[in-house]
């Protein structure tokens, strides 16, 4: 099979692609950059040198402060199928808050917007107390947000007390400990990788994922008993492991900063996974031999199987247990990895730095090659 003709059969299978969604995002960045000019030499002028990452640099005089913006994508029908929605706070700030923290920038605060079809105030209720639990784990200050009655132009899960969509934008100051943001410009080979492990999807892959488990149990799929090893801790349900909030890594990543512990770039492992992100921060002419990574979730394995998608795909579009990875240097790792330990994070080296343009996995399905 050609690699277009892949690519055109996940994406039918996923109902998106990967590829065609980074071109999005490069165009739309590209109009973006044209209006940097407008703040240039004056308070809010955006950086230069940040291009591919989800958050950008705006100087306020000596000032340096970050800029991210996302949502949790249809994670949100997970939320509505099964009637909870006090744990998507915790997946609306890990989307902007990571975001943030891996070019260096400790967030701060947080505003937010709720899209809905019909107000529901128990819902709107649960959603901004689960976000409060979040921004206390996080540090952040929850300081603007609407809520707009969008009629049938918002849809969802039928039957749902409230169908709505979530996003926010978060702003962060650079830790001072830095001279400028991490952007990857210090990445050089003989560096080592540590990984966060994730403990769930995080919110992203969920097209795909509804997808396969539909087609596998049918529309009622987030009834369907799960039976995987963790599932005294996921879940008895699809439905309750695919709602599994997500780990902010942001406090973490902080206190590496804060230790004084050598940080020369870090990747959040959202849609795109493993290669795709990682590869934003190898500049150099690098690549990475990671051969030491968490292993993927147990639902993520079964999810794969169901679908008959493989390992290369998979951690394509699934963080596949790892929701961050770390560049450092190579005498420091352990200390890092027993630093982010000591924080109540799963740490571990995961592989090191190379100086050939290609990022391997060396993971329990085979050797996975990505090109940079």
């Amino acid at each position: 099979m050609s690699q277009t003709t892949a690519a055109a059969s996940l994406k039918e299978t996923a109902g998106y692609s990967i590829e065609e969604g980074n071109a999005a995002s490069r165009n739309a960045y590209n109009w973006a950059k044209k209006t940097f000019a407008t703040r240039a030499g004056k308070p809010g002028e955006p950086a230069q040198d940040l291009e591919g990452g989800f958050s950008n640099e705006i100087r306020f005089g000596a000032e340096r402060l970050g800029i991210g913006s996302d949502g949790i994508g249809t994670k949100i029908e997970v939320a509505e199928r099964v009637d909870r929605f006090d744990t998507l706070g915790y997946d609306l700030i890990a989307m902007v808050a990571d975001d943030l923290v891996v070019a260096g920038f400790i967030p701060t605060n947080l505003s937010n917007i709720i899209d809905v079809n019909t107000l529901n105030y128990e819902v709107v209720d649960e959603l901004m107390r689960g976000l409060h639990d979040a921004a206390q784990f996080s540090s952040i200050a929850v300081t603007g947000g609407e809520i707009a009655e969008l009629g049938n132009r918002i849809g969802g899960y039928p039957g749902a007390r409230m169908n709505f969509n979530w996003c926010s934008t978060a702003v962060g100051v650079l830790h001072p400990s830095l001279e400028r943001p991490l952007s990857g410009a210090n990445v050089r080979a003989g560096q080592a990788v540590v990984a966060l492990r994730s403990p769930s999807f995080r919110s992203n892959g969920y097209s795909l994922a509804r997808r396969v488990l539909t087609k596998a149990f049918g529309e009622a799929w987030h009834k369907a008993p799960y039976t995987g090893a963790d599932a005294d801790v996921m879940g008895q349900t699809w439905g309750e492991v695919m709602l599994a909030p997500s780990l902010i890594f942001a406090p973490g990543v902080a206190a590496i900063l804060d230790a004084s512990l050598p940080l020369h770039a870090a990747a959040h492992i959202t849609g795109g996974g493993v290669a795709d992100n990682f590869k934003r921060v190898l500049k150099n002419g690098v690549g990475a031999d990671l051969d030491n990574l968490f292993a993927p979730l147990p639902a993520m394995s079964q999810l794969a199987e169901l679908g008959g998608i493989s390992p290369a795909d998979a951690y394509l579009y699934w963080n596949m247990g790892n929701g961050m990875l770390l560049v450092t240097d190579a005498d420091q790792a352990e200390a890092v990895a027993a630093e982010l330990t000591a924080k109540g994070y799963q740490a571990q080296v995961a592989g090191r730095i190379i100086s050939e343009p290609t990022i391997t996995l060396k993971v329990g399905a085979g050797e996975l090659k990505y090109e940079i």
